[in-house]
């Protein structure tokens, strides 16, 4: 049976709080200085893209703030050109996009429970 809505979702606010507790105490020198740190957020980010692939378009509509195509590139970026990934681009993607990506995903999923 293939994730829902509600579990892809899940899947992407669980990335973000991970991304976010990972980096909290961390300086862009630490992150890029940290291979396994890199690698991790570099997965966290691919899943933001992948489930965000997923949502449909209405609800996506319904958040226009957000750049969909933007997270989707960002999942091929780090799968195809993975040797030019720069740590300072993810570090200002997780301080700058997520915030607001988590709140869209944090609302859509306490509508769906209610």
């Amino acid at each position: 049976m293939p994730p829902t809505l509600a579990d892809r979702m899940t899947h992407i606010l669980n990335a973000i709080n991970y991304i976010q507790v990972a980096l909290a105490d961390k300086t862009v020198k630490d992150f890029a200085n940290d291979l396994s740190l890199r690698l991790a957020i570099e997965r966290s980010f691919e899943i933001i893209s992948e489930a965000s692939r997923r949502i449909p378009k209405d609800i996506k509509a319904e958040q226009i703030t957000i750049n969909w195509q933007s997270i989707a590139d960002l999942g091929n970026f780090l799968r195809h050109v993975y040797h030019r990934i720069d740590a300072q681009i993810l570090w200002d993607i997780a301080n700058r996009d997520l915030p607001p990506l988590k709140v869209f995903v944090e609302r859509v999923i306490r509508e769906s429970t209610q």
